[in-house]
């Protein structure tokens, strides 16, 4: 009897259609902590995930690696009447499914929430679109470069009087996942009750892209709702916030100090045998030193510059002043705090037949932790048998003819 503790979403089903990250991502997170997600591809056309990365290994790419690790692979064509009923066999037999289509996608295919919920009333539809089911919007495709730019989160990135560059991830899609994993875990938990019976009964988690961007913009919407304020780009610091920056060292190094905090400020200016910064008119307070933000920047470049960027870090550390490297990924690989916690793992990818780094699971819980189990299975359908034959109870005859007849 294995002693492994049991992971926290052991026993949920969850089916997951649509392509590339969004939907794909909050599918991951669910499986990274035991729900048995059963990733759901057309026979003809694969999610052109597996074909994402900018490295690659005779051809094969990383992206599949990581968002499909933990999930199981089938092939279903949902378009075809054939197809539809196998789908509402195992909707019968989920707790969830994730799609990420076009608003009224799974309508016109006659798989609507109407349908699903009237096969399993307790059935959670988590939905990711670009702007939401509802409103003017609705049925305009949706990337994350866009739902970053709608949100205003686009605005803010880069420097003042300079176009807003793109941060190099699909950060739009990754908190529409997130936020569609946190949707269906509410839920889950209001359909199955905390000590005592819930309602019994799932609902839609409609989750937008770019509402999922904007809903990180902190005070941004107060701020200029009250004063009329249109917060800009900060380049390397953010406006007010002092001092929280990026300062070259003696060797060239860049080190991100952040010591915004009264108290935090206080230790900075010992550390630099600068007391006397600690009661400065002009820097004693929060908003003094957001004021005053061009000048003491000057005055902590000015002593990082003077030291290299080990001998910064030490005092920093030693001070209890935040300080951090600008790390390239090779250099986080090297991190020994990272690979102490677990979040540098192998994954052991049959597309290559060899062990690639990914990253581990977030977040860590003491009592049923996530794992990654498996890496993304290389080939549509990998787990066709083991779906259809095990869940569903088909013959290897049916099997025979649903893929003879391009179903799966």
């Amino acid at each position: 009897m294995s002693d492994a503790p049991t992971p926290a979403l052991e026993g949920v089903r969850v089916l997951e259609l649509g392509t590339l990250i969004a939907g794909p991502f909050c599918g991951r997170l669910l499986a990274d902590h035991g729900a048995d997600v059963i990733k759901v591809e057309a026979p003809d056309r694969p999610d052109p995930l597996r074909d994402w990365g900018q490295a690659e290994v005779n051809g094969h790419h990383f992206f599949w690696t990581v968002h499909a690790r933990n999930k199981r692979c089938i092939t279903l064509d949902l378009r075809v009447p054939r197809g539809r009923e196998v789908f509402l066999d195992l909707v019968a037999i989920a707790d969830v499914v994730v799609e990420s289509f076009r608003p009224g996608t799974l309508e016109r295919w006659g798989l609507g929430y109407h349908v699903l919920a009237a096969r399993n009333p307790r059935l959670v539809l988590a939905r990711v679109s670009g702007y939401g089911q509802t409103g003017p919007h609705r049925d305009r495709p949706g990337y994350a470069s866009v739902a970053e730019a709608v949100s205003g989160m686009r605005h803010l990135n880069g420097f003042p009087g300079g176009p807003p560059p793109r941060m190099a991830l699909s950060i739009g899609d990754s908190l529409a996942g997130m936020f569609a994993a946190q949707g269906v875990l509410m839920a889950l938990y209001a359909r199955d009750g905390r000590n005592g019976p819930g309602t019994g009964r799932g609902q839609v988690v409609d989750v937008a892209l770019t509402e999922s961007c904007l809903a990180v913009l902190e005070s941004t919407i107060p701020d200029y709702s009250a004063t009329g304020h249109v917060r800009g780009p900060g380049g390397t610091r953010l406006d007010g916030i002092a001092p929280s920056n990026l300062y070259r060292c003696a060797d060239g190094r860049l080190l991100l100090i952040a010591a915004n905090q009264d108290t935090v400020f206080a230790r900075l200016c010992r550390a630099m045998g600068r007391e006397d910064l600690a009661g400065d008119p002009r820097f004693a307070t929060h908003t003094a030193r957001g004021r005053h933000q061009d000048e003491l920047d000057a005055i902590i470049g000015e002593w990082t510059a003077r030291h290299d960027s080990a001998t910064i870090t030490a005092i920093c550390e030693a001070a209890g002043v935040v300080v951090g490297p600008v790390n390239t990924v090779a250099e986080v690989v090297r991190d020994p705090q990272f690979r102490a916690r677990d979040m540098l793992v192998p994954h052991y990818d049959a597309g290559i037949g060899a062990d690639v780094l990914g990253p581990g699971v977030v977040p860590k819980l003491d009592r049923t932790p996530g794992a990654v189990r498996w890496a993304g299975p290389p080939q549509p359908g990998t787990h066709n048998a083991e779906v259809y034959k095990g869940l569903l109870g088909l013959t290897d005859e049916e099997l025979r003819e649903l893929a003879e007849n391009r179903v799966i």
